[in-house]
């Protein structure tokens, strides 16, 4: 195969793992929120059934997009250096959720919450709680490895140069 065909799986390859990543995170969240809300033992089941159908996919659409420009660096970060392990990945992950995390913070002037009938309150003030902090660092510690598993334990295997074929001896 050629050099850019290699490079062409690469990025499909990446792009894919991406996507993953997004959808492993966006289970973390929707899990610890389910296990928060305190749903009756009868209605578990339609609301996990609710949650994979529609909202896990819906969520993964956000934290992709958010997560797009820290994910970005981290992927170019671990391809160049060639980093195949999964500790890396796990920790670039909670590095992105940290710095998202962060942004959130950063906008508490603004109006951030969310009101519907019958669920729990999301707003900036509840990023102060310990519990949605680990569980926003777990989405990105899982989101990390989930990228990892598709695309990050072949990081860098585009970069080595063709092994030049040796005629046979005669």
């Amino acid at each position: 195969m050629s050099h850019v065909a290699l490079i062409l799986v690469r990025f499909a390859v990446i792009i894919a793992g991406y996507v993953c990543a997004a959808l492993a995170a966006s289970t973390v969240l929707h899990l610890a929120w389910i296990g928060a809300a305190g749903f009756e033992p009868e209605l578990a089941p339609w609301v996990l059934l609710g949650s994979i159908a529609f909202s896990i996919p819906f969520v993964a659409l956000f934290i992709g997009y958010f997560a797009f420009l820290p994910a970005l660096v981290a992927i170019a970060i671990t391809e160049f250096a060639r980093w195949q392990d999964w500790l890396t990945y796990a920790l670039a992950g909670g590095a992105i959720a940290i710095v998202l995390m962060s942004v959130f913070w950063g906008r508490r002037q603004g109006d951030l919450s969310l009101e519907f009938e019958g669920m729990p309150q999301v707003s900036a003030e509840r990023l102060d709680d310990p519990q949605v902090f680990a569980a926003l660092l777990a989405a990105g510690f899982v989101g990390g490895i989930g990228y990892w598993i598709v695309a990050g334990r072949g990081a860098g295997k585009w970069r080595r140069a063709p092994r030049a074929r040796i005629p046979p001896l005669p």
